[in-house]
């Protein structure tokens, strides 16, 4: 009985080595993100479009990479994949180190985009191995922990390390050991042994892309684009329309820490299989935030805005990844993470690149106006069509 309870256990010791190595990944990323536009800005004098085009140049890297991550993480050795992926991920943190011109920053965050992107589809699909199959709902909107808890601490730790000291290459060493110190966990992680299935010689699209999930990647894609013009340009924002200079850690911080509260009351509603449900609270209430956001030029809307969007995002994330896997086949777990990643990632890329282009031209409130409004398609997307899409195409 006791070794039946064991392996029902969500909480095992290769689930934390996993959530561990995620938290070091992200935190390792989120430490530079909202800091990197400021970099560029006073390292550079770049304008706002040529931010907005190199920051997305990493986003477009991620989105090449992960239909072919999906593809390995499926095709072969899962654990292997991860370690080499996550070496090369801590690496390309020097090359922030020495990129001395715009265009040598641009190259080396781009490239690092795509070590990143196949890390992130090694990881989860790792995460999903390790779990019971009775926890599995439960235990992906519990992953999802270990990115909020980075994004909650990361942000508002680089500002302050930025504030404290003025020193760009103390934070790119920071994130270098952080990113090194979660792949030498991944190293310890023991992966259940599974039966890699051989891939038809012949060349599919399925091998790269959930082709049943389309209508769900195109709606997660709308949430993206949104998600990609908040996080990149809420500091220069703040800064420009609301005289909050050191803000932007705690706007980061009230975000995640709303992110955080949304799964963990969010997790008996995925237990109990009602996944549409949550994803519904979750878009509506990222709807209302975004819209608030927009409306309302005053910092406690600018704070209350960053809650409201954690706890929709907190709900909607795990439940759309619930519905990419619940409609995937076994052997394609790393293809139903992959694809739920590129349409995010697609999405992100277009928000960064497109927030950038607005915002120098049509100045940030028209460019807030505008995801709010995309939220709101999106929003009417999800309870008009693709709720009903997915319950007619998930797998039992």
């Amino acid at each position: 009985m006791n070794e039946v309870n064991k392996s029902e256990r969500l909480w095992n010791a290769q689930y934390w080595k996993v959530m561990i190595c995620n938290f070091m990944m992200f935190f390792a990323f989120y430490l530079l993100t909202p800091l990197l536009p400021l970099y560029l800005d006073r390292e550079f004098a770049a304008d706002k479009d040529t931010i907005g085009i190199v920051l997305s140049g990493y986003v477009v890297a991620t989105f090449l990479v992960r239909p072919f991550s999906g593809f390995m993480v499926d095709a072969f050795n899962r654990k292997k994949v991860l370690m080499v992926c996550l070496a090369a991920f801590f690496i390309c943190f020097t090359g922030y180190l020495g990129a001395g011109t715009l265009l040598m920053f641009a190259i080396v965050r781009t490239m690092h985009g795509i070590p990143f992107g196949a890390a992130t589809v090694a990881n989860s699909t790792v995460a999903i191995d390790v779990l019971p199959s009775s926890r599995r709902n439960e235990g992906i909107g519990y992953y999802g922990l270990s990115n909020n808890l980075a994004m909650a601490i990361a942000p508002s730790a680089g500002i302050y390390i930025y504030n404290y000291t003025g020193n760009f290459s103390l934070l790119f060493w920071l994130s270098l050991i952080i990113a090194f110190i979660g792949f030498l966990c991944s190293a310890t992680v023991k992966i259940p042994a599974r039966e890699i299935k051989k891939m038809k010689p012949k060349l599919d699209l399925d091998h790269f892309f959930l082709t049943r999930a389309w209508l769900m990647a195109i709606n997660i894609c709308l949430f993206g684009l949104c998600w990609g013009v908040m996080s990149n340009y809420v500091a220069l924002y703040g800064q420009e329309k609301l005289g909050i200079t050191d803000g932007t850690g705690i706007f980061f911080a009230i975000l995640s820490t709303g992110l955080v509260l949304s799964r963990l009351s969010g997790h008996k509603s995925l237990r109990s299989g009602n996944i549409t449900g949550s994803c519904a609270i979750g878009v509506c209430l990222s709807l209302t935030g975004y819209t608030l956001f927009a409306a309302v030029l005053a910092p406690w809307a600018y704070y209350a805005s960053a809650f409201l969007i954690g706890l929709g995002n907190g709900r909607m994330y795990p439940a759309f990844l619930n519905m990419f896997i619940k409609t995937a086949r076994h052997d394609q777990r790393g293809t139903a993470n992959s694809s739920i990643l590129i349409s995010w990632d697609f999405g992100m890329g277009l928000g960064i690149l497109l927030g950038g282009v607005m915002a120098e031209y049509l100045g940030f409130r028209a460019a807030f106006w505008t995801i709010a409004a995309i939220q709101c398609a999106g929003t009417l997307m999800f309870l008009l069509f693709t709720k009903n899409f997915y319950l007619r195409r998930q797998i039992s």
